[in-house]
């Protein structure tokens, strides 16, 4: 076996472990399977998180997940599925931000391991075994990276500040309602 071909073999491998995984937390979101809450109380969730309004967020979260791992496990539209994911999972890091970086203690590192395994298959492209591959990379133009991760990057960068203005709106109702409480 060549080295190009183990490459392949080894890119094969990485893309349906991840997608696979993707897939499965963004169908828990989005339709409650693998004792997920669905999108109702998916979106609850995320408006207690700051996610606001909560239901477009989960759903565009949960597309970004299930849609993005599935392209990502096929090896279709590379660029633009790997972007979605990241831009996703940035989201899901700013969640965890605050407890550090670990995962035992709440932390931003496996939505940062998902997140920048999916960019990597983005920008280096799906290999050879993959759909974008046998339609000759109609998805997978050179001049959609920059697009699509600019456009992903952009959307995080909005959502993010958006959540981040909520929290500290709630905190702000918070500490005037124990002021008022106390007065």
């Amino acid at each position: 076996m060549t080295c190009h071909s183990r490459s392949d073999l080894g890119l094969l491998a990485l893309r349906l472990g991840t997608g696979a995984v993707l897939v499965a937390h963004g169908t828990q979101k989005l339709f409650g399977w693998f004792g997920g809450d669905g999108i109702g109380g998916t979106a609850q969730a995320f408006e207690a998180m700051g996610f606001r309004p909560g239901r477009p967020c989960a759903i565009a979260s949960g597309l970004a997940e299930a849609g993005g791992g599935a392209l990502l496990a096929l090896g279709l539209a590379a660029p633009a599925a790997g972007a979605a994911v990241a831009g996703g999972m940035a989201g899901a890091t700013s969640v965890h931000a605050p407890n550090g970086f670990f995962a035992q203690s709440g932390g931003f590192e496996y939505p940062a391991v998902l997140g920048w395994t999916a960019a990597s298959i983005g920008l280096m492209g799906a290999g050879r075994y993959s759909l974008d591959r046998v339609t000759c990379h109609a998805l997978d133009r050179p001049w959609m990276i920059p697009v699509a991760f600019a456009t992903s990057a952009a959307a995080a960068i909005v959502v993010i500040k958006r959540r981040a203005e909520a929290l500290a709106a709630d905190q702000r109702g918070n500490a005037a309602d124990a002021a008022s409480a106390e007065g």
